[in-house]
């Protein structure tokens, strides 16, 4: 007896959620160790960033107080971008008793695609926002890692003045650096690197770098600063997403930094087309990735 396609799909589709859900959880969710996660409910988000406060006055006595106002420096946009795919079964594949075969095969390949598309957005700020691209600008109008990050009171930097490969001088440099990072007001923030973001060639050399007792390539008895102490608390992640081979990242404390915003989050659907006699199955998701404070990371694609 033929199977009719509303029959068809109400017995396949349950089967091709539970398969697709199976093959996109092989792909490591890499976004989430840079970004900060959100839900939104409008079309765009936008972050408006103040400025904090000047130094505290001192109050002679018997006289009024000193008043200070925020002042607000960029506002951060988030667009949304709808990331979708989808794949047609035949008539006649069906007719042919294929759809079983083709239909695993088409999901499988349909979930890689939706799990690739999201890392590769993931990664372009930190590909494109690097001093040597300079294609992905800050909402105050620079690269999201620049030396001159406009502030009320001069600049800010979250990269290396000289850009360096991943070694002992370079990652000490760049917490020093982070150390030294500033609000709007010149105001030092106390900031801290938190996370090593690196490509799969630098896995290695960080291994080392955080891991080892003594200072890493010497024959000296000293010891590794940055593991005995604690200077990158959450160590190092790999992401396979990362073209630049030479290029390291931290994650920094300061918040409101690397954000995703998520307007409509995975969805799958299945269904008959009358027209052409064709099963159709879809993947659909909705996001946008960016950042508000470029304090929230420092990076450097390496010497050149």
């Amino acid at each position: 007896m033929a199977i009719s396609r509303s029959q068809l799909v109400k017995e396949l589709e349950p089967g091709l959620n539970a398969l697709f859900g199976l093959e996109y959880k092989r792909y490591e969710n890499q976004h989430a160790e840079i970004y900060n996660i959100e839900s939104s409910d409008r079309a765009f988000e936008e972050e408006v960033m103040l400025s904090g406060f000047g130094n505290a006055q001192v109050k002679p006595e018997g006289q009024g107080i000193s008043f200070d106002q925020a002042q607000e420096t960029f506002t951060a946009r988030y667009t949304h971008e709808t990331m979708a795919l989808a794949f047609a079964i035949t008539e006649e594949a069906i007719e042919d008793n294929l759809y079983d075969r083709l239909a695993s095969r088409y999901t499988k390949a349909l979930a890689r695609s939706m799990a690739n598309a999201k890392q590769v957005k993931a990664v372009n700020p930190l590909i494109n926002g690097l001093p040597t691209t300079d294609g992905y600008d800050s909402g105050d109008g620079v690269s999201l890692f620049s030396t001159s990050h406009p502030t009320l009171n001069g600049v800010t930097s979250n990269t290396l003045d000289t850009q360096a490969d991943l070694n002992e001088t370079s990652l000490e440099q760049s917490l020093i650096d982070i150390g030294e990072m500033t609000d709007e007001r010149g105001l030092l923030i106390a900031a801290k690197g938190v996370k090593m973001i690196i490509p799969p060639e630098n896995q290695f050399n960080a291994e080392r770098l955080m891991k080892s007792q003594g200072r890493t390539g010497t024959a000296d008895n000293d010891i590794n600063a940055v593991n005995s102490m604690g200077m990158v608390p959450q160590g190092y992640r790999v992401n396979n997403y990362l073209t630049d081979a030479d290029s390291f990242y931290l994650i920094t404390d300061v918040p409101n930094g690397m954000k995703m915003f998520v307007r409509a989050p995975l969805s799958t659907a299945m269904e008959g087309d009358f027209d052409t006699g064709n099963v159709r199955y879809k993947a659909r998701e909705r996001y946008s990735f960016g950042w508000s404070d470029p304090r929230g990371i420092f990076g450097t694609p390496g010497a050149a």
